[in-house]
C-alpha cells in the first residue's frame, strides 16, 4: 500500500510537470498575433549572426538591435539535451542577455529589441520547441525590459522568420558561413560637396 500511494504520487507530479512545460510555448498563431515587430532587413540580421557565432545544430543566438536594427550584442549557447521547456529557455536566454548587455527596465518603452535565431535539425515547420523557444524569449524580453522580436530558425532548408512566411535558402544549417566582406554591406561613398570636397579637388587640380 505504501508503495503504491508513492508510486501514484510520482506520477501525478511527473504529469503535472509535463502538463506545465506544454503550456509555456506559444503556437504561431498566438506568436503572430502577439505584434511582434518586423525585420526591415531579416537575410542580413540572418548573415550578420551567421558569420559571428557559425551556428551547428541545438546552437541559439541572442541578438539585440537598436531601433535602426544595428547590432548592439549578441550571445550563442548550446541547447542542453532535455525536454524542451519555454521555463528553461526563458532562464538561459535571460542568462545570456545579462551577460552582454544592461537591462532597461528603467524605461518606460523598450527602444531595444532581442531576436532569437535557433539553428536545427529538421524542416522548417513548427514545432513544439519552437513554441518553448517562442515562449522563453518572450518572457526573458519583458524581464529584462527589451522588445521581444523576431524568432528565426535555420534548418537544412535555410532560415525562416516563423509567424511571417520570410525566409530563404542561405545561410542554412549546415553551411560555412560567409566571410565579412561577403556579408557586410559595402563601404558608403564620400558624400561630394562641402569644404573638405573643395580642398581636395583644389589639390588634385594641382
Amino acid at each position: 500500500m505504501t508503495f503504491g500511494f508513492a508510486s501514484s504520487s510520482a506520477a501525478s507530479l511527473s504529469t503535472s510537470a509535463s502538463a506545465a512545460s506544454v503550456s509555456r510555448l506559444l503556437e504561431p498563431a498566438e506568436w503572430a498575433a502577439a505584434g511582434i515587430p518586423l525585420l526591415r532587413n531579416p537575410r542580413e540580421v540572418v548573415s550578420g549572426l551567421h558569420v559571428r557565432h557559425r551556428p551547428r545544430p541545438s546552437t541559439a543566438i541572442v541578438a539585440v538591435l537598436d531601433p535602426d536594427e544595428r547590432l548592439l550584442a549578441s550571445a550563442s549557447f548550446t541547447r542542453r539535451s532535455a525536454p524542451a521547456d519555454g521555463w528553461m529557455f526563458r532562464n538561459a536566454l535571460l542568462d545570456q542577455l545579462r551577460r552582454v548587455i544592461p537591462h532597461d527596465l528603467r524605461r518606460r518603452t523598450p527602444v531595444r529589441t532581442a531576436v532569437l535565431l535557433y539553428c536545427r535539425e529538421g524542416d522548417a515547420r513548427w514545432t513544439e520547441e519552437d513554441g518553448a523557444w517562442m515562449w522563453g524569449l518572450r518572457d526573458a524580453c519583458t524581464l529584462h525590459g527589451l522588445r521581444c522580436g523576431a524568432y528565426i530558425t535555420l534548418t537544412h532548408d535555410g532560415w525562416q522568420v516563423l509567424g511571417e512566411g520570410r525566409g530563404g535558402r542561405h545561410p542554412h544549417a549546415h553551411s560555412a558561413p560567409e566571410s565579412f566582406a561577403l556579408s557586410e554591406s559595402p563601404p558608403l561613398m564620400p558624400r561630394t560637396g562641402g569644404p573638405v570636397s573643395e580642398v581636395m579637388r583644389r589639390a588634385a587640380a594641382r
